[in-house]
């Protein structure tokens, strides 16, 4: 109960200043008392108060004095509002009504909506400042949608409810990982080398994998980068993951890599591992949502599309990744490797060698509105050919190894393929995306690799 205190504090301040100059009329406030109640105002903006138990970040403080000054700028309108309406109207103060003018209640309304008008500002910035949960789609909508009656209200409230939500969950990851700091649950023997899929790099400053890594390195793992061209076919793609490999192993001393690898760059490491001599140097493979018997739309968009079409698309994505760093990409080489027809051919010539561990993980988006921009465009179309589906990969395409791991998310979303490299940076309700390759290496490091 103590912690409730300040909130009611907070609320009966600024309504009480909402409606300071109906009670200054009344002699209910004199001018002191309406200082004070600015004063207090002003404080209460700088410090509303956090009422969560502890907070163990600067930005969660932030969003979350963002959220308690919207708490109580909707509270102090409601009760505020009402009182001013209600003196209108001669049942809470009849004198004001029938001693005022109209200057009188003119006033007051300015000071109503000044007095709200601050708490609610220094609330939402705060939290367009602070919040990463909500995201550039909700930030507009709320800019479009602040003057629309009724709808401004539907989408404040979601706004501060994911906002909300991100305080809370953030703050248990950071509190479950300093108590875990001591054990580095994922202080593997070897260490992981993460392979990209087909269409990206890994830059420097944005990070293919979103916010793992980090998680991964807090708990003790040591991360490497495949470092490869965003396309090219598997023979290529798998020649530059059989250089790193021996370029990770100089450099640390090593005798083995762990290597967890995304969407193509399963099929890639696989071509590595089998085909160019290096198993010895693996010691696990991990594919995330990797299609390792292709995609069955694939066949059918490029059996479809005109040849001058691809060709004029490959030649524009190869002379903009060349400029972005790669140095022979090959867009149209790289999607054929896709296709369920090169898959087959391809898995008739990569027998999984001896020794080395294989796993893989898949995941499915249930309804295309689940996904993000453009799986939610592919989803019901990738069905039509692939049944269930990650938005690009179907289900029956996932698996491949010793251990196979299915995912999905309880309501109507799902995980999609992107929602499995934490690619939009969003935390998905019922699915832990740092979490899981927290437990995923963690398994890798119990089995001695």
């Amino acid at each position: 109960m103590k912690k409730y205190i300040p909130r009611i504090f907070n609320i009966a301040v600024i309504s009480t200043l909402a409606v300071s100059p109906l009670l200054w009329k009344s002699n209910w406030l004199n001018s002191w008392g309406i200082l004070l109640l600015f004063l207090c105002l002003i404080f209460i903006c700088m410090k509303p108060g956090c009422y969560m138990d502890i907070l163990h970040s600067r930005r969660l403080r932030t969003c979350q004095n963002g959220v308690e000054l919207i708490y109580l700028f909707l509270s102090s309108c409601v009760l505020a509002g009402g009182f001013w309406l209600a003196t209108f109207a001669g049942w809470t103060l009849p004198q004001v009504k029938a001693e005022a003018d109209w200057r009188l209640w003119l006033g007051a309304a300015a000071v109503l909506i000044l007095v709200e008008a601050v708490v609610f500002w220094s609330g939402i910035l705060r939290i367009y400042l602070s919040s990463a949960q909500i995201g550039i789609k909700w930030r507009l909508i709320g800019i479009v949608c602040g003057m629309i009656p009724v709808v401004h209200l539907i989408v404040l409230g979601r706004l501060v409810k994911l906002a909300a939500r991100e305080v809370q969950f953030e703050n248990e990851k950071i509190v479950l990982d300093e108590n875990r700091a001591a054990d580095q649950v994922c202080a593997t023997k070897y260490p992981i080398l993460m392979v990209h899929g087909v269409f990206f790099r890994d830059f420097r400053y944005l990070n293919y994998w979103g916010r793992i890594p980090a998680e991964l390195e807090k708990n003790g793992t040591v991360i490497y980068y495949g470092n490869h061209q965003s396309a090219a076919s598997v023979a290529d793609s798998g020649a530059e993951i059989a250089a790193r490999i021996k370029a990770v192993l100089q450099e640390t001393g090593s005798e083995k890599v762990n290597i967890i690898a995304h969407s193509k760059g399963g099929l890639d490491s696989r071509y590595a591992i089998s085909r160019l001599g290096m198993a010895p140097y693996v010691a696990s493979l991990t594919t995330i949502n990797t299609p390792h018997r292709g995609c069955e739309f694939a066949d059918y968009l490029l059996n479809l599309i005109p040849e001058k079409q691809k060709n004029a698309v490959a030649a524009a994505y190869n002379a903009t990744l060349k400029k972005l760093g790669d140095d022979n990409p090959d867009f149209l080489a790289a999607v054929g490797d896709l296709t369920a027809s090169a898959c087959r051919k391809l898995n008739e010539e990569l027998p999984d060698p001896e020794g080395v561990y294989i796993q893989s993980t898949g995941s499915c988006l249930k309804h295309a509105s689940g996904g993000r921009f453009p799986l939610n465009l592919t989803n019901r179309f990738v069905h039509l050919f692939d049944g269930e589906n990650d938005g690009l990969v179907g289900e029956a395409s996932f698996r491949w190894g010793e251990a196979y791991t299915y995912l999905t998310a309880p309501g109507h979303r799902g995980i999609s393929h992107g929602d499995m490299i934490d690619l939009n940076r969003e935390n998905i309700e019922g699915f832990d995306v740092r979490e899981f390759y927290v437990n995923l290496v963690k398994g890798l490091k119990e089995k001695g690799f």
